[in-house]
């Protein structure tokens, strides 16, 4: 079984994909490419699988990441992938990713200090 550790560095590491992913893009040239947002969704798609493998102790002792709303995100993305509204996944990807990726960075610095 794979670390609380190990899953929040993947947290990261996908964050920092999209972030590379979306540089000196806009929605509009998002929108119309698909390589790019299947490649983003498929990022958030490992923030939120690494999210749900989180220990329950690690998600009661911080709260604040707001792990079922990323978990939530992930289930959308996955099992309703036909009807993906691509707005949502900008939003989440440039906004809320960012944000998540400070939250995250910040859980792995206190209770991972080594």
């Amino acid at each position: 079984m794979r670390s609380d550790k190990l899953y929040l560095v993947d947290m990261v590491e996908a964050a920092d994909h999209i972030g590379r992913f979306l540089l000196g893009i806009s929605f509009e040239r998002f929108e119309g490419d698909e390589l790019r947002k299947s490649a983003v969704l498929q990022k958030l798609t490992v923030i939120g699988e690494a999210a749900s493998r989180v220990s329950a102790e690690l998600k009661q002792k911080r709260p604040e990441v707001g792990w079922q709303h990323i978990a939530a995100f992930r289930n959308m993305a996955v099992h309703a992938y036909f009807s993906v509204d691509w707005s949502i996944v900008w939003e989440t990807a440039t906004r809320n990713t960012p944000e998540l990726r400070d939250r995250i960075t910040r859980v792995l610095r206190e209770e991972f200090p080594d």
